[in-house]
C-alpha cells in the first residue's frame, strides 16, 4: 500500500503541474472575429464601354452543408473582354436578409476577396479597392477574360482578423466557391 502512495503523489503532483500549463493561447476567434454565415453571393460583370451587366448567382438558403445549394450560375464571358466587376454577399437565412457586403466593407481590414481561375488563361483579376492599410479587398475590380474554354473560377472571402497582410493565407474561408466558367 506505502508503494501505491508513494507513485500516486508524484503522478499527481506531475498531473496538477500539466494542468495548470495548459492555458488559453488567445488564438481563438473572438464573438466578432467570427466567421459570417453567407447563404447568396452574386458576382455582376459590367463590359468595358457598356451599359449591359451579367449577373451570376450562388444561393444555398442554409448555409453550407446540408442541402445542396438551388443556384449554382455557370458564369458566361466573351473572349479577350475587359470587365468592371463587383460582388455582394448576404445572408439570407434571415428575414430580412442581412447584406454582409456592407459588413465586409466596414471590417474591410479583416477580409480579402480572392479570384483564381482554372485554367488560368480563362481570366486574370485586377483589385479595385483598398482597406486601411493599402491591401486588396476585392469587392470591386477588373476581369479581363482570356482565350475560348472551360473552367472553374474559384472565389474565396478570406476572414483574416488581425492577420491580414495581403495574401490569402492567413485566416479561414468565410466563401470557398468553384463557379464553373465558360469563355466563349
Amino acid at each position: 500500500m506505502n508503494l501505491i502512495k508513494r507513485a500516486l503523489t508524484p503522478l499527481s503532483l506531475l498531473l496538477t503541474l500539466l494542468l495548470i500549463q495548459c492555458k488559453d493561447s488567445g488564438n481563438q476567434l473572438t464573438p466578432n472575429q467570427e466567421n459570417e454565415l453567407i447563404t447568396s453571393v452574386t458576382l455582376h460583370f459590367k463590359p468595358v464601354g457598356s451599359d449591359s451587366v451579367l449577373s451570376f448567382y450562388y444561393k444555398d438558403p442554409d448555409g453550407d452543408g446540408g442541402n445542396a445549394p438551388i443556384r449554382f450560375d455557370t458564369i458566361r464571358l466573351k473572349v479577350n473582354e475587359k470587365y468592371a466587376i463587383t460582388a455582394e454577399f448576404f445572408d439570407e437565412s434571415k428575414t430580412p436578409a442581412i447584406d454582409i457586403t456592407q459588413d465586409i466593407r466596414q471590417n474591410a481590414n479583416d477580409h480579402l476577396l480572392v479570384f483564381t481561375a482554372s485554367p488560368a488563361s480563362l481570366l486574370s483579376y485586377q483589385y479595385g479597392d483598398q482597406d486601411g492599410n493599402h491591401y486588396p479587398i476585392g469587392l470591386i475590380g477588373t476581369v479581363s477574360s482570356g482565350v475560348a474554354g472551360l473552367g472553374k473560377l474559384k472565389v474565396q472571402l478570406r476572414h483574416q482578423p488581425n492577420q491580414k497582410d495581403g495574401t490569402p493565407a492567413p485566416g479561414s474561408d468565410d466563401v470557398n466557391l468553384d463557379f464553373n466558367i465558360k469563355v466563349q
